[in-house]
C-alpha cells in the first residue's frame, strides 16, 4: 500500500466515523480560568474580552464579526520554547517559525486522575512513569506525553482551577526528574490539564518551574488547559496542537485536537 493510498483510507475512516475528532480544549472566553501571578513579581496577562464589530445590523448588514482581546498564554495554550528565558535563543523558537511537522504526533495519555484528585499537589515521578511504560509501551521519540489529572472538570470555576491560597496554587505537575527522562526520550513535548506545564508549587523546586525550564531548553513544546483527556486511550491517538502563526509568537490559545479509533 502506498501513502496515497493509506492516506485516502485514512480519509474514508475519518468520514465513516471509524477515527473520531476529540476536542481537547476549553471554551475561550470571559470566565476562561487565567493564571494568576503575585503583583509584585510579574505582570499579568489581562482577561478575556469578546467585543462586537457587526452582527446583521447598521454596522455590516449581512455579517457578524468580533474582535478579541487576549493574551498568547490564554485558555487551552501552545508554549513555544521562546516563552522560557532558556529557550530564547532557538531560531526555530516561536509559533511562526517552529517545524509544523512536529505538532502532530502521537501521544501518550498517562491517566494519574484519581491520585491528583486525592492529592491536588500530586507529583508525577520517574517511577510512575517507568509503571506506566511497564502497562502500555515505550514512550516514543517525537511523541506527545500528557498528564490526565481531570482538572478540566474545574474548569467552569477559576478558583477552583486554580486552587490557591496564601501558599499559591495546589495543582498536579510532574517532577523534574521525570522531565529531564522524558526529554532523554525524545518527546516532542508536554501537556497539562491544569494552568501551565507546571506544578501548582514548582517555584519551589530545583529548577524552579522545571517543565517550562527544561523543556525550552531543549527545543520541547508545552500544552496547558487541556481538555477530555479521559476520552482518550492511553496509547494510540494522533494529537495535533497549532498554534496561530503569530509572528514572533511565544505561544497561542490553540484547538487541540486529538484522532482517536472507534
Amino acid at each position: 500500500m502506498t501513502s496515497a493510498d493509506m492516506l485516502g483510507q485514512f480519509g474514508q475512516m475519518l468520514l465513516s466515523g471509524r477515527i473520531e475528532v476529540v476536542d481537547c480544549s476549553g471554551t475561550l472566553g470571559p470566565d476562561t480560568p487565567l493564571l494568576k501571578l503575585p503583583p509584585d513579581f510579574a505582570k499579568d496577562t489581562p482577561k478575556i474580552e469578546i467585543h462586537r464589530i457587526s452582527e446583521y445590523d447598521q454596522d455590516g448588514p449581512f455579517w457578524a464579526w468580533n474582535w478579541l482581546k487576549l493574551g498568547e498564554h490564554s485558555g487551552t495554550h501552545f508554549d513555544a520554547p521562546h516563552h522560557w528565558i532558556t529557550g530564547k535563543d532557538y531560531p526555530d523558537g516561536f509559533t511562526d517559525t517552529l517545524s509544523l511537522q512536529r505538532i502532530a504526533a502521537p501521544v501518550n495519555v498517562l491517566d494519574f486522575s484519581k491520585e491528583c484528585a486525592a492529592d491536588p499537589d500530586f507529583l508525577l515521578t520517574i517511577d510512575h512513569v517507568k509503571a506506566w511504560e511497564a502497562r502500555h509501551g515505550a514512550i516514543g521519540k517525537g511523541e506527545w506525553v500528557v498528564l490526565r489529572s481531570d482538572w478540566d472538570k474545574r474548569a467552569h470555576d477559576e478558583n477552583l482551577f486554580l486552587n490557591a491560597n496564601e501558599a499559591g496554587p495546589h495543582t498536579p505537575g510532574p517532577t523534574a526528574e521525570v522531565i529531564d527522562y522524558l526529554i532523554g526520550k525524545g518527546i516532542v513535548g508536554w501537556g497539562s490539564q491544569c494552568i501551565g506545564t507546571d506544578a501548582g508549587q514548582a517555584g519551589g523546586m530545583t529548577p524552579p518551574f522545571p517543565a517550562h525550564n527544561l523543556l525550552h531548553k531543549h527545543n520541547r513544546f508545552g500544552l496547558a488547559s487541556l481538555a477530555n483527556l479521559d476520552r482518550l486511550p492511553a496509547k494510540g491517538a494522533i494529537l495535533i496542537a497549532a498554534p496561530l502563526k503569530i509572528k514572533n509568537g511565544t505561544g497561542s490559545p490553540v484547538r487541540a485536537l486529538a484522532l482517536v479509533a472507534r
